[in-house]
Parts: structure tokens; C-alpha cells; sequence
């Protein structure tokens, strides 16, 4: 279960705000917050960084809020 629900209203965010965020359509913002559709992966990781946090916390891989170091060695 995506925990992107929570994180937003944690922020007292809108879903038209995370949609726009996102480049989607509220409709579609919501059918991924309720489980209908999935998550592309370059929303998950603009979610992760705007919420600062990693995606495995928003996948529920971790209950670890705390983003994970980021990496110099990227190739």
C-alpha cells in the first residue's frame, strides 16, 4: 500500500496540488492514491524528493522516513 495519502495530507496538500506536481489529472492522481492504478516510477521519485523521503517508505518497503544519502557515484 502506497502511503503517498498520508504524506500528502501530512502537508495539507490538495490532490489537485500533488496532481500538478505531478503533471496529471486529479482524477488520475487519486485513482493511484486508492490503489486503481499504478505509480510510474519518475512520479514516485519526484514524490520521494518533494516529500523528502525515499520510495521505499512510500512503497511501504521501510517504515524509515529518513531519505536514504545521496550517491556521488551515479553513472
Amino acid at each position: 500500500m502506497l502511503r503517498i495519502r498520508e504524506l500528502r495530507e501530512d502537508k495539507d496538500k490538495k490532490q489537485i496540488e500533488i496532481a500538478e506536481l505531478l503533471g496529471i489529472q486529479q482524477n488520475s492522481y487519486s485513482q493511484i492514491e486508492n490503489g486503481i492504478n499504478t505509480i510510474q516510477v519518475d512520479h514516485l521519485i519526484r514524490l520521494a524528493s518533494f516529500y523528502n523521503t525515499s520510495t521505499d517508505y512510500i512503497l511501504g518497503l521501510t517504515d524509515e522516513m529518513k531519505p536514504y544519502p545521496k550517491s556521488n557515484n551515479m553513472t
